[in-house]
């Protein structure tokens, strides 16, 4: 009788073991989700041009303060934004998994190594999911409700503009400030060390001594974000080829405006992604904020290759999974997770496929989500809205409450399952190639910031490329 039981639980444990590793190839891609629907592509609609002299806004990204560069307004209905100018197509046919032949060609790679360190491999990871979640059941950090402006680098460093924005933080309703630390150029903004961003010349050093700016900013109860992009990362594309986005001939992919992008499925680029945020948070930061955490909409985009990575894996399964490491690495150093994502994938999941951003799954491994939702940004007719740019308001009050229903219903339906707050970006610019858009002033910033307020939200960011608020001053 013994014998017999000694076998059972010897079969148990046996059963448990391919359990765990069948789920560790689904979670590595290399056994397709054939229980899930194929992704489906949707071809984006063309959308009209913003001329070169519109003033400094973004999709997801910014441009550094000298820059003009503006991209074209996204569709909060069928379209997906763009992020280059010029840049309205995507191919429709290309699917978002590799071929089946490289797929089998991956699980036969994985089958060969040692089931040790495959269980090794699942144990660590649940270690730090496990390790999360005591940290989150008992959170020692203490949250503020932020209301902040963009700065760049490069004005960061400066003696003449830094001092007037710490100025207008102190005097007004603000609190915070998002400065750069990783750059939408790839440029790390201060003399950070790293071997890496030293060895590929990433360091440009706009702020001279970046821990003493962080200690004035403090004495001043300025909550403080590092801001870091992450997946347009020219200088590491081009210095590692090897971690860019390729071509179909090997060659590295570039966008509309000549930039090289980094592979999102790439763990090497996640690694040092992580590094450069532990860097950050250590030197004092509050948190971390990921912009560009997508993949790219150029041109040619479609016919791109990622690579056996990316073979079973959709591309949300990928900013996923870099969110999901970097939550679990940075939240227990006590530092605060946020992303910037695409306002219009709230209401319309087909963009958020085509670029790899899931509103709910990102607000499991973040503590902040940040919709970029301005008004300028979606098209005539966005939300019932005949010109969006023209009710600031409405469009926020729209968005806001769509982004709060979906938050909300995902709270209910998983009520041990941690959701993100959710911190909106605000217009703080003119959109002059919207026809018939308004000036943004103080009193649109406080139609704005009323509009959020009445869908359940108090914080929020304000953008503005050039890091000019002189004209939405009165409305703070």
């Amino acid at each position: 009788m013994k014998k017999d039981y000694r076998k059972v639980i010897r079969l148990i444990s046996v059963i448990v073991l391919l359990i765990a590793i069948f789920i560790l190839f689904v979670r590595r891609g290399s056994i397709p989700k054939f229980w899930e629907q194929a992704q489906e592509t949707v071809q984006p609609v063309d959308v009209s041009q913003v001329p070169d002299e519109a003033e400094g806004e973004r999709e997801t990204g910014a441009a550094e303060a000298d820059e003009t560069s503006a991209e074209e307004a996204p569709s909060a209905d069928t379209s997906l934004p763009t992020e280059e100018k010029a840049d309205t197509t995507e191919d429709d046919n290309q699917p978002e998994t590799e071929n089946v032949p490289e797929q089998l060609q991956e699980a036969e790679n994985v089958e060969a190594q040692p089931e040790e360190e495959l269980s090794q491999e699942i144990e660590a990871s649940q270690e730090n999911e496990l390790r999360l979640q005591q940290y989150l059941a008992d959170d020692p950090r203490t949250p503020t409700e932020a209301k902040g402006i963009f700065v760049t680098g490069a004005v960061a460093g400066t003696q003449s503009m830094m001092p007037e924005l710490v100025k207008l933080v102190e005097d007004t309703s603000l609190n915070a400030m998002v400065i750069d630390i990783k750059n939408d150029a790839g440029e790390i903004t201060y003399k950070m060390g790293l071997p890496l961003t030293e060895e590929i010349g990433a360091e440009v050093r706009y702020v001279a001594d970046m821990p003493k700016l962080i200690q004035e900013l403090k004495e001043k109860d300025i909550y403080l974000i590092a801001r870091i992009v992450a997946f347009k990362d020219p200088i590491l594309a081009e210095q590692k080829p090897e971690y860019a986005v390729k071509n179909a001939d090997g060659s590295v992919f570039h966008d509309n405006n000549d930039l090289a992008w980094v592979n999102p499925y790439n763990e090497n680029v996640w690694d040092y992604l992580i590094e450069v945020s532990k860097q950050a948070a250590e030197l004092g930061f509050d948190e971390i904020q990921y912009d560009y955490i997508r993949f790219s909409t150029a041109k040619g985009i479609a016919e791109a290759d990622f690579g056996t990575e990316a073979a079973g894996k959709t591309k949300q399964d990928a900013i996923n999974g870099f969110l999901k490491k970097a939550y679990e690495t940075l939240a227990p150093m006590g530092v605060y997770v946020s992303t910037d994502v695409f306002g219009t994938i709230i209401c319309n999941p087909t963009d958020g496929k085509l670029i790899g951003q899931d509103y709910v799954e990102m607000a499991k491994n973040c503590d902040y989500i940040c919709p970029m939702v301005y008004p300028s940004h979606y098209v005539n007719n966005a939300y019932g809205i005949a010109i969006p740019d023209a009710k600031p308001y409405e469009l926020i009050y729209a968005a806001v409450k769509d982004g709060e229903d979906l938050l909300q219903e995902a709270r209910d339906k998983e009520e041990n399952v941690h959701i993100a707050k959710q911190r909106p970006w605000l217009q703080a610019f003119t959109a002059s190639w919207v026809k018939g858009y308004i000036p943004y002033r103080g009193n649109e910033l406080q139609k704005q910031v009323q509009g959020a307020k009445d869908a359940g939200v108090s914080e929020w960011l304000l953008w503005n490329a050039s890091n000019n608020y002189d004209k939405v001053k009165s409305g703070l």
